[in-house]
């Protein structure tokens, strides 16, 4: 890309001791086939080798800041944000890309496309046997704001692209610390307020990189619930029971993995009741798991 040109996509990159992950983000972006964007990595005074892979990447649409945001992603990529010259933001995590993702996202504008997203591939570090290798979204039925609190989020950010004007209207992403992990999520339901033209590409354009730090490990059923609380009266009884199942199973799923067996069981027990086939099916396994568990300590 000619350097003094505007660009169309502003990919923006929060990082924190991720160097090792960084440099792969950064070269699925430079590897593109569509090449009209800039880059613009805000990192969290890391301590690793940040610097260095910075330095490596010495290109004129390569922007490079550092703030301190306190455990608060989302100040990080607001920083971005503001700071983006395009008319489109690309968010994009430790993650990396396909060489099209850029070129698709930009064959799908248009007048009626205010956001895009697809679905991700899994790279686990370190490999899990049996694990989940994909993230598979789903199309959001009209009102997305409907669909995206009664059955959950189905956008991954690092898969998506969004008008910057829209992220203006809202004032960002929300950098309440009750939102760390949900922020994005969070953000999808704003925008949705504001437009139903989202556009899901049903193919894997780009890596999700599950490693050792990942917010997996923590509850998300607790930011998730953070991220819709200003919403839920939106909802009808049917959609509120929906999306207490959803909730239920995340922090049955937690409990399970935690170990803490009797708060999961309660968990999974709701969903098992109220839940739709594919979460009883899941929570009759994670019950039957628990069983054994017991039978055999």
């Amino acid at each position: 890309m000619n350097g003094t040109a505007t660009p169309l996509f502003s990919v923006v990159i929060p990082t924190f001791n991720h160097a090792n992950y960084l440099g792969r983000a950064l070269q699925s972006v430079l590897d593109q086939t569509y090449t009209n964007w800039e880059v613009i990595v805000i990192d969290n005074h890391s301590t690793d080798n940040t610097d260095e892979v910075m330095f490596s990447f010495a290109n004129p649409n390569i922007t490079y800041k550092k703030i301190l945001n306190n455990g608060v992603i989302a100040e990080s990529r607001n920083v971005g944000i503001k700071a983006a010259k395009g008319e489109w933001i690309a968010f994009l995590d430790s993650d990396d890309w396909t060489v099209d993702k850029l070129q698709v996202c930009f064959d799908h504008i248009s007048n009626n496309v205010d956001l895009v997203y697809h679905d991700l591939e899994i790279i686990r570090d370190p490999p899990v046997l049996f694990s989940r290798r994909y993230i598979q979204a789903r199309k959001l039925k009209k009102p997305v704001l409907i669909d995206l609190l009664a059955n959950g989020n189905a956008i991954s950010t690092s898969s998506t692209v969004v008008r910057k004007e829209l992220l203006k209207q809202i004032n960002g992403m929300s950098e309440s610390p009750d939102l760390i992990a949900s922020e994005d999520y969070n953000t999808w339901l704003r925008i949705a307020q504001l437009t139903n033209q989202f556009e899901y590409l049903p193919r894997k354009y780009g890596y999700y990189l599950h490693h050792d730090q990942s917010m997996s490990k923590k509850d998300m059923s607790i930011p998730a619930r953070n991220a819709v609380t200003k919403f839920i009266h939106l909802l009808d009884e049917k959609q509120k029971i929906k999306l207490e199942t959803g909730l239920a199973y995340t922090k049955g799923r937690f409990n399970y993995l935690s170990g803490n067996y009797a708060e999961a069981k309660q968990n999974l027990l709701f969903c098992l009741f109220n839940g739709n086939f594919e979460l009883k099916a899941k929570s009759v396994f994670m019950l039957a798991a628990i069983g054994w568990s017991k039978l055999f300590c």
